[in-house]
C-alpha cells in the first residue's frame, strides 16, 4: 500500500503466531510481595530470549540491562535529522490470575459464536461484545484455567516482529527507533529503572491497549492511601473499657464508604472513584489498601480530604484509637503532558487515516507506563496490540489485530522519518 510516501509491507502472520506463543507460555507474572527488581525470574527469562532475537536481527546495542530491561536501536536510515521514537512494552504478566502452564489454544476462522475454552469455560458474546466483530479472524486464547498473557506480550510481540519487519525491508524510511521492554508494571513499578537519558527520545508509544484502531490519550491520575488503625488489645474476658478493637474500626470505615456512587462497581467513563481492595490486620492493629482515581488530577486531593474526615469520625467511634493516612501518589493524567507535543497524538492518528482504518482517540480507565514516562518529559501515547479481557482466565489476542497494528507502526515510523528536528 502506497500514500503520502508511505508503504506496508507484508507481515509473516506465522511468525508472529509463534513468537507470540513462545512468549506467552513463559510465566512471568509480576510479584507484588517482594521488592526485589525484576519482582519474577520469568522476566529474565523472556528478556533474555528477545535479547538473543534482537543480536541476530543485528541491533548491535541491544542488551539486558541489570535490572532485566531490554534496550536497542534501530538506526536512522534517511538522510536527515528525525526525531527519535520510542517503542515500550511490558514483560510481566498481572498476579490476579494463575500464570503457571499456560497453555494457549489457537481459533482459526472464529465463527462468531460463544468462544469455548479447553477446560470446558465459555465466554458469552453477551459477557465480550466486541466478539461481534472478530468473526473470521484468527483467536488466541488461554486453556481458561490461566490468564493468556497478552497483556503485554502482543506488545512485545508487535514490536519485536516490527523490527523484524524493518531489518528485512531495509526500504522502508525510518528515523532512529529506541526499543525498551520494561518490568513490573502490572504493580506500578514499570518505569522504576528507565533512565530516559539513556533511552533519549523525543516521543514513545506504549503498544498495551485493547482491540485495535485506538490512540489512548488520557489515563486516570492516581494515587494510593494506606489507612492504618492502632487499637489496643486484650484477653476479651477482661475487655471491657480497655479493648480497642482495630479492625473492628477498619470495618466501620469502609462501611462509611460511598457504594453506589464513587466505586469502581458505580462509575464509568470520565467518572472517578475511591477503590478499597485490600484490609489486613486483627485487634491490636489493621490496615485497609484504598485506591484513588480520577481523570481530574484535583479530585485526588477532594478524595483523600473526605478519607480523613471519615478516619476522624472512626476515631471519635473508638476512644482511644489511632488512625493515620499515609498518601502515595503513583501517576498522572497523561493527558496533562501531550499538549506539549500535538504530534505525539496527530501522526498515529494519521497512520490509521493513511491505511484508510477507523480509529478513534480514548480514554483508559487506568494507567500505562506511558502516565509515568510523560509526567517524566517523554510524551506516550498508547496504542492498541489486539488484547481483550485481560487480567483473566477468559483473556485472549486477536491475530490480526495484532498485524494491524504493525502495519500501522510501520506507517507511523515513516511519518516521524519525515519530520525533521531543527537545531
Amino acid at each position: 500500500m502506497k500514500g503520502a510516501s508511505t508503504q506496508v509491507v507484508p507481515i509473516n502472520r506465522n511468525r508472529l503466531l509463534d513468537r507470540f506463543i513462545k512468549y506467552v507460555k513463559i510465566d512471568t507474572a509480576a510479584n507484588p510481595f517482594t521488592d526485589e527488581y525484576p519482582s519474577s525470574h520469568g522476566q529474565f527469562e523472556l528478556g533474555k530470549i528477545l535479547l538473543e532475537e534482537l543480536l541476530q536481527l543485528g541491533v548491535d546495542d541491544a542488551h539486558q540491562d541489570e535490572n532485566g530491561l531490554i534496550w536497542g536501536t534501530l538506526l536512522s536510515n534517511v538522510g536527515h535529522d528525525s526525531p527519535t521514537i520510542g517503542l515500550v512494552a511490558h514483560l510481566d504478566t498481572s498476579p490476579e490470575a494463575p500464570s503457571k502452564n499456560i497453555s494457549p489454544q489457537v481459533v482459526e476462522c472464529y465463527d462468531g459464536n460463544d468462544l469455548c475454552f479447553a477446560n470446558g469455560e465459555t465466554l458469552t458474546v453477551e459477557e465480550c461484545p466486541e466478539l461481534r466483530d472478530l468473526q473470521g479472524k484468527t483467536l488466541v486464547c488461554s486453556g481458561g484455567d490461566t490468564l493468556l498473557g497478552g497483556d503485554d506480550k502482543a506488545g512485545v510481540a508487535i514490536i519485536m516482529e516490527l523490527v523484524t519487519s524493518l531489518v528485512e525491508n531495509p526500504n522502508i524510511k525510518r528515523g532512529p527507533i529506541k526499543i525498551l521492554m520494561t518490568c513490573d508494571e502490572e504493580i506500578g513499578r514499570g518505569t522504576d529503572k528507565i533512565d530516559l537519558q539513556k533511552l533519549n527520545a523525543n516521543v514513545a508509544y506504549t503498544i498495551d491497549g485493547g482491540g485495535a484502531g485506538v490512540v489512548d490519550t488520557e489515563t486516570f491520575s492516581a494515587d494510593a492511601v494506606r489507612v492504618h488503625f492502632k487499637g489496643k488489645n486484650i484477653h476479651p474476658a477482661i475487655a471491657k473499657g480497655r479493648m480497642v478493637n482495630a479492625i473492628r474500626a477498619a470495618g466501620d470505615f469502609l462501611a462509611k464508604l460511598p457504594s453506589d456512587e464513587c466505586s469502581p462497581e458505580s462509575t464509568e467513563g470520565r467518572e472517578g472513584f475511591i477503590h478499597a481492595y485490600g484490609i489486613s490486620g486483627g485487634v491490636g492493629e489493621a490496615t485497609i489498601e484504598i485506591l484513588l482515581r480520577s481523570f481530574e488530577t484535583v479530585q485526588l486531593t477532594e478524595f483523600a480530604k473526605y478519607l480523613t474526615e471519615i478516619s476522624d469520625q472512626v476515631r471519635q467511634q473508638f476512644p482511644g484509637l489511632e488512625v493515620t493516612l499515609e498518601i502515595t501518589k503513583q501517576y498522572r493524567n497523561l493527558r496533562d503532558s501531550l499538549v506539549n507535543l500535538p504530534a505525539a497524538v496527530e501522526l498515529p492518528c494519521r497512520a490509521f487515516e493513511l491505511l484508510a482504518r477507523p480509529y478513534e482517540r480514548a480514554i483508559i480507565r487506568g494507567g500505562t507506563d506511558g502516565s509515568q514516562l510523560s509526567e517524566k518529559g517523554l510524551p506516550t501515547p498508547n496504542l492498541s496490540s489486539g488484547q481483550h479481557q485481560i487480567h483473566s482466565t477468559k483473556e485472549f489476542a486477536c491475530l490480526d489485530e495484532m498485524i494491524e497494528a504493525i502495519e500501522h507502526l510501520q506507517i507511523l515510523a515513516q511519518l516521524w522519518a519525515n519530520e525533521r528536528i531543527d537545531h
